[in-house]
């Protein structure tokens, strides 16, 4: 009998710690929008269904398809077991033929909304496309996510990074990095993060599909990643979402997106 009590006592002690992760994923889909057929839509559900939040990068602004792509995949995922809701930013204050939009989904089972985000206008003068922020609580407790896209690799996107951390590292509630920053973790713009105690969902991940395959590879680049700070998270698993698996497979992957998904695991420490 106390055998079979310490038992329960241990799975429920298992399933309260459980109860308290959340899982989230981060996306750039390239050019999120009209061009994305009902099929790709679908695929795309499939690979985040499991997760609790989406984030996602490079939704198209200009065209109405960008917002309608995102609806769409919010009726997808409703049609696989969940509950979603979703918020899509406005158009980024962005120099010509950058602009573009950010998307968040989430399972209302698992967290709320409090509002439903901004862009970062502060920063407008300083990146080329401002975070989108939103405010997540998850049983009373709250945590900001920044959705983030930076300018390209030979823009020198460690400028807005740079003003982008400084931001990043001032906030009073626990704050979550995300997005596509076109440098890798080990750039030295982001010393300013781990010397306040952040930490990467990824080292040395690469993130980015190649146009062919080289001796088997597939992926590039290592910029896509998350930023959280150990103080204020535990991070119970990162890792990406390869739905490539196979050069075979690449050309109809790049039809998806040309990154793959950043995935991970956390809960909010207690204060």
């Amino acid at each position: 009998m106390l055998k079979k009590r310490f038992f329960c006592i241990l799975l429920f002690s298992f399933i309260q710690i459980s109860a308290q992760d959340i899982s989230l994923v981060s996306w750039n889909i390239r050019d999120f929008g009209k061009t994305k057929s009902t099929a790709t839509i679908e695929k795309i559900a499939t690979m985040v269904k499991q997760y609790d939040i989406v984030a996602i990068q490079e939704v198209v602004a200009i065209d109405p398809g960008g917002a309608k792509a995102v609806a769409r995949l919010a009726e997808e995922l409703n049609r696989k077991g969940a509950k979603w809701d979703y918020v899509i930013s406005n158009q980024t204050n962005s120099p010509p033929y950058k602009t573009e939009r950010y998307a968040f989904l989430w399972k209302t089972s698992k967290v709320k909304t409090k509002r439903r985000g901004r862009l970062l206008k502060e920063l407008s003068h300083s990146v080329y496309r401002e975070p989108f922020e939103v405010v997540f609580m998850q049983k009373g407790k709250a945590f900001k996510v920044l959705n983030y896209h930076s300018r390209k690799h030979n823009d020198k996107p460690e400028e807005e990074i740079a003003v982008l951390n400084n931001y990043v590292i001032k906030q009073k509630i626990p704050t979550i990095l995300v997005g596509d920053f076109n440098l890798a973790e080990t750039d030295k713009v982001f010393n300013v993060l781990y010397e306040n105690n952040f930490r990467t969902a990824l080292n040395t991940q690469k993130t980015t599909l190649k146009r062919k395959c080289k001796a088997g590879r597939y992926l590039y680049h290592s910029i896509d990643n998350i930023y959280l700070s150990k103080k204020e998270f535990l991070v119970r698993k990162t890792g990406i979402i390869d739905f490539v698996k196979h050069c075979n497979n690449l050309a109809k992957a790049r039809l998806i997106s040309d990154h793959v998904p950043v995935t991970i695991i956390f809960s909010i420490k207690k204060n």
